[in-house]
């Protein structure tokens, strides 16, 4: 099996031009491809994974990815699935979560010597003349096929700025400029990016050739990388100071019995003959399935060492063994203290448990909350500093937990 009919037997294939093409590129390892990364935040998401594990695959495979930091396009927007325009960031702002964004990547794709590229679209982006882009670029585009693109589509009743409406002229761009100058043949992204990333190849293919455009080619990831690294309407950071290494493994350890099977063969690089043998697996087995979900997901992101540790805490939590002491904490101070202790509510909040001391107490009424075990109703409950210093365990629905403790 090649590494295009693997990539297909994942299911991490969902829409593509030139398929014959594409598989014979890939598997002979002669694509150079990349996958743009808008730097909205100053750590990449879990839902990220998806693409950063597709690069790692294609390199392992022989092919060269780009990493395509989007410097210049964070800031216009990408208005793809927003049903309102994103805020706008200062190019301070962009340059230190591309900063960040690079030494999260580095841990996926090797960017040695004449292998994987890291490239910011600011070195060409910011330094186009608007005039000169209109010319060169713009009479290549239609606004008709462009309003009818479905990354806009969503947006035309709510109202679409035109800073927004250049997005796809600025990401073809990027393409046609990383096929004259670094040899890129080929894109990836999520499905949501289709229009887009097809205004490349066409702008590609009116530039420079019908030849041109022989050697340009789309493939598309599944959108579901875009969905998941959703929890309770909070970012899954790769970030260990944004979601800890618990946190993480916890995350992939509680999705959906429909859903652990397939993230184990889209985003794990364990065997397909090993996964298919799991097919048949029901009932507690899909707990198991889920612990090595877990497992393999945060060894790569955090190191085995730390997904063993998250694994241990999380079997003391559910299993009734193992050592808890690496669950998430949060340390009080005595300065956080009034008259002495704190309420529950305060707790819940600073924990993280709760957004708000409302959802607390909405939580403590619904009967979603426990302390050290023990099912809490009184939302007036206050705890001292002896009883912070010995340490609480914190529980929030059925496995959301956070040990808060009194340095």
């Amino acid at each position: 099996m090649g590494i295009y009919e693997e990539l297909v037997a994942r299911g991490l294939i969902a829409q593509v031009t030139n398929e014959d093409e594409i598989r014979q590129m890939i598997n002979n390892g002669k694509a150079t491809f990349y996958i743009g990364f808008d730097c909205t935040a100053d750590s990449l998401t879990a839902g990220h994974f998806m693409a950063l594990a597709l690069m790692k695959r294609l390199q392992m495979a022989g092919n060269r990815p780009i990493a395509l930091i989007g410097g210049g396009t964070t800031m216009i927007g990408d208005p793809s699935g927003r049903s309102d325009m994103r805020k706008m960031l200062t190019k301070e702002d962009i340059d230190h979560n591309a900063a960040c964004f690079k030494r999260q990547m580095e841990r996926f794709i090797d960017f040695g010597e004449g292998k994987a590229l890291m490239i910011n679209n600011a070195d060409w982006l910011l330094k186009l003349n608007y005039v000169e882009l209109l010319r060169e670029v713009g009479a290549c585009f239609s606004v008709n096929n462009m309003l009818r693109a479905e990354c806009y589509k969503q947006r035309m009743e709510k109202g679409l700025s035109f800073l927004e409406f250049n997005y796809m002229i600025m990401q073809s761009y990027d393409f046609y400029y990383l096929f004259q100058h670094y040899g890129c043949n080929m894109q990836f992204g999520g499905d949501d990016q289709w229009s887009n990333m097809l205004g490349g190849t066409e702008l590609i293919r009116r530039k420079l050739g019908k030849d041109a455009h022989a050697m340009t080619i789309t493939l598309l990831t599944d959108s579901q990388g875009n969905k998941m690294g959703k929890t309770a309407g909070n970012a899954v950071w790769l970030d260990a100071n944004k979601t800890s290494p618990y946190e993480f493994y916890q995350y992939w350890r509680n999705v959906g019995d429909a859903d652990v099977l397939k993230f184990i063969r889209m985003l794990t690089f364990l065997p397909l003959e090993q996964i298919d043998e799991m097919a048949a697996w029901e009932g507690s087995q899909l707990n198991r399935a889920k612990e090595i979900l877990a497992f393999e997901l945060t060894s790569i992101v955090h190191g085995e060492e730390e997904a063993r540790k998250a694994e241990a805490s999380a079997r003391a939590l559910f299993a009734g063994g193992g050592d808890s002491q690496h669950m998430p904490t949060t340390e009080l101070t005595e300065s956080e203290l009034v008259n002495g202790a704190l309420d529950i509510l305060t707790l819940l909040v600073r924990s993280g448990l709760c957004a708000t001391k409302s959802e607390a107490r909405r939580n403590i009424q619904q009967g979603g909350v426990a302390v050290d075990g023990e099912k809490l109703t009184d939302f007036n409950k206050v705890y001292d500093a002896s009883a912070l210093k010995a340490g609480l365990l914190l529980r929030r629905g059925k496995k959301n937990y956070n040990k808060v403790l009194l340095k």
